[in-house]
């Protein structure tokens, strides 16, 4: 690339970022506290030195905290990055290093040279040819085709949690490369989602992120490193070294994604970045204002409530607009739907660390105009002891249920005193969300998430296996409520593989079909196994990638999933939105609770039964579940049906009993035997579902 000679101008502060224009690039960047700055302009990503340097005078380029300038004769495609001169002062919150190159913290695209290094050299050498640098585009330059967010309600939303290279990396995949691993590796397989029956993908963090940020030898995999606020990742592109490429690749995604009717939710980390503790590289936010991005001490120490070394000032007023800008690029250029924010109670903290009742930050977010209709979902707790489930800030905000998660689990195993709490988790957590008007589906139900162990890997281990981290297996939970059903790791015994299958068919049973919003783990489905690792973010490999040989392996519990899905819809209050609050279901919906005995819950801490019965909000649909965690089988009465359902003859029908082996166990409605009797036996830790009503129902979203 030719470099423009062209005498640089004053420039502008807004926008922040790189802004190209007819006749030239616009640059500014905050850097608060900074004697001087160079703009480094480069030919290639690999050069040890840059093409040109314009030196910026504080007379003429300085606004406020706000370095600008223009360079005529600049266009879309050129490499650049900031060199930032003044104090060394981390107690003042200065870390000025003019031996760094620094990425624009509002860079739409980031330039990795193949040379690349995490760990930057010393302060007095240059790091040109190491250094990640950003690159100049004009994102305005690409034909959505009349593509538009989908905007579909969390009521009718199911959440397929997925990574993207890991969906379609592994050799067996059938996607060949160069598109294995990568935007469009995804969207090969987005037959395979739809015929899943999911709604949403919720994407693990796709910004660009430091995959050297990992143990020696490893990789970073999950993505939970952030370099960048508004860059894809180059990593998961076909043409990972062409910028403008990268971004249309994700849109060319984000955009078939739409077209099959499926949303895109992206997990977002603004609580931390890959800078880290004291001894982390210095890319960008630190070389610039690092009092003003993250949080300190008096001695100018990290705060780390994130559990990585640092933690963004999510409060202080140009993080909150670096984080707005970033939302607002995402769904405006970007066009996804939704977020899930990564440990979000830390953005509830002020500058000094303490919780806050009304935080700046997700006020700012919940009531930004562009933004409304956008689906937000919190991680409402952080590495550091905040737990806000049930109880985060806002109107409009989802939570991942860590609480519907745990009791779940819990009671399946089969621990004493769960009965009550799992009442409480199959209609939408009223205990936690019942004060407040929040609707159905505000708890985001889950058993298994990418962090922590696999479905299967839930009824298979007792305790975890992460010796391949390469931290002593030290890292990842100790609390996983799991049970091996008898053997720790594989088994090729018949009953112990059994017992694991109708534990798994449990767990996805009640998660999908309680009120709330339901998310499925990538390859829970089919059983994708993790080996006893309950913290494989740095396992880039096959043993975090999804496994397509067990798609037919496993085609009767894909089969099973696929059913439940289509099961939820049969409801009213997934169909049809009356606009009720959580509160206001449960009483227009006539739940009834029971024991093994109609009308008589048994809340003893040794009881391990739960059934329960709910009409439709129309009244003409009846569903009993009967939930036996107990080592035994129970028989469990039978509501007496009203004469509705006896006039026209559909009594009560078994739809699902994880008991029973593919396909019996789980007929769709018209396929259902009828259940004769007053008493129906379930079988030892097992799940039933039996139906009354029109035997044809809506069976997909609306």
């Amino acid at each position: 690339m030719v470099v423009s000679t062209a005498s640089p101008l004053q420039g502008r502060p807004d926008p922040l970022g790189a802004t190209p224009q007819p006749d030239g690039v616009n640059f500014s960047v905050y850097a608060r506290g900074a004697q001087q700055l160079d703009l480094l302009l480069y030919a290639a990503a690999d050069d040890a030195m840059p093409a040109r340097v314009i030196t910026l005078d504080a007379r003429q380029h300085r606004s406020y905290h706000y370095w600008h300038v223009f360079v005529p004769g600049l266009a879309p495609g050129q490499v650049y990055a900031w060199r930032a001169h003044g104090p060394f002062d981390p107690a003042r919150g200065m870390r000025f290093d003019a031996g760094k190159v620094l990425l624009d913290p509002y860079g739409r695209a980031l330039a990795m040279p193949g040379h690349y290094r995490r760990v930057a050299p010393a302060a007095t050498a240059s790091n040109d040819a190491t250094a990640c640098k950003s690159v100049v585009v004009d994102v305005s330059r690409y034909d959505w085709q009349g593509d538009v967010p989908l905007r579909r309600p969390f009521a009718q939303t199911v959440i397929y949690e997925m990574h993207v290279g890991g969906f379609t990396r592994h050799p067996n995949s059938g996607v060949a490369p160069p598109r294995r691993g990568t935007y469009a590796g995804l969207v090969e397989k987005i037959p395979y989602l739809l015929d899943l029956g999911v709604t949403a993908v919720e994407l693990l963090p796709v910004f660009q992120f430091d995959v050297q940020d990992a143990p020696p030898g490893l990789g970073n995999y999950w993505g939970y490193a952030p370099m960048s606020f508004f860059a894809p990742h180059a990593g998961y592109a076909t043409q990972p070294d062409a910028p403008l490429a990268v971004l249309d690749e994700f849109r060319d995604m984000v955009r078939s994604l739409h077209r099959a009717g499926l949303e895109v939710i992206l997990d977002v980390v603004f609580n931390h970045t890959t800078e880290n503790g004291d001894g982390g590289p210095t890319l960008c936010w630190r070389g610039l204002a690092d009092g003003t991005y993250y949080m300190l001490d008096t001695e100018g120490n990290y705060a780390s409530y994130s559990g990585t070394g640092n933690t963004l000032n999510a409060n202080q007023s140009i993080v909150r607009r670096l984080i707005l800008d970033s939302l607002h690029y995402w769904v405006e250029v970007m066009h996804v739907d939704g977020f899930r924010f990564d440990l979000a109670a830390i953005l509830s903290r002020d500058e000094q660390g303490r919780p806050l009742a009304n935080p700046p930050v997700l006020w700012d977010i919940e009531s930004d105009p562009v933004l409304v209709g956008t689906k937000l979902i919190a991680e409402a707790w952080d590495a550091a002891g905040l737990y806000q489930v049930g109880r985060f800030v806002g109107d409009s905000w989802k939570e991942w249920n860590g609480q519907f998660r745990d009791d779940v689990r819990a009671f399946v195993r089969g621990d004493p005193g769960m009965v009550t709490r799992l009442a409480d988790r199959l209609f939408g957590s009223p205990d936690l969300y019942g004060a407040n008007p929040r609707e159905p589906a505000q708890s985001i139900n889950f058993v298994t998430c990418h962090d922590g162990f696999t479905l299967n890997d839930l009824v298979s281990y007792e305790r975890k296996h992460n010796d391949a981290n390469l931290e002593g297996n030290r890292d990842g939970s100790d609390n996983n409520l799991s049970w091996n059903c008898g053997v720790e790791g594989d088994s090729d015994d018949p009953a112990v593989e059994a017992l694991r299958l109708r534990q798994i068919k449990n767990l996805l049973a009640i998660s999908i079909l309680s009120l709330g919003t339901p998310m499925l783990l990538m390859g829970d489905e089919v059983r994708r196994k993790q080996h006893g690792n309950n913290n494989a973010y740095c396992q880039d490999n096959e043993l975090s990638w999804f496994d397509w040989s067990a798609v037919q392996r496993h085609a009767d519990l894909r089969r099973f999933v696929r059913g439940l899905i289509r099961i939820r819809f049969i409801r009213e209050s997934v169909r049809t939105d009356h606009h009720l609050t959580l509160a206001e279901l449960m009483t227009h919906a006539q739940i009834q609770l029971h024991g093994v005995r109609l009308d008589q819950p048994d809340r003893a801490h040794d009881s391990h039964s739960l059934a329960v019965t709910a009409k439709s909000l129309s009244g003409d649909l009846l569903m009993h579940f009967a939930l036996n965690a107990y080592w035994e089988p129970l028989d469990f009465d039978l509501p007496v049906l009203p004469d509705w359902a006896g006039t026209a003859g559909t009594g009560w029908r078994r739809i699902i009993d994880t008991s029973r082996s593919a396909p019996q166990d789980l007929v769709l409605p018209g396929d259902a035997e009828p259940v004769a009797g007053a008493t129906h036996r379930v079988a030892a830790r097992s799940v039933v579902m039996l139906f009354a009503g029109p035997q044809t129902q809506p069976l997909q979203p609306a």
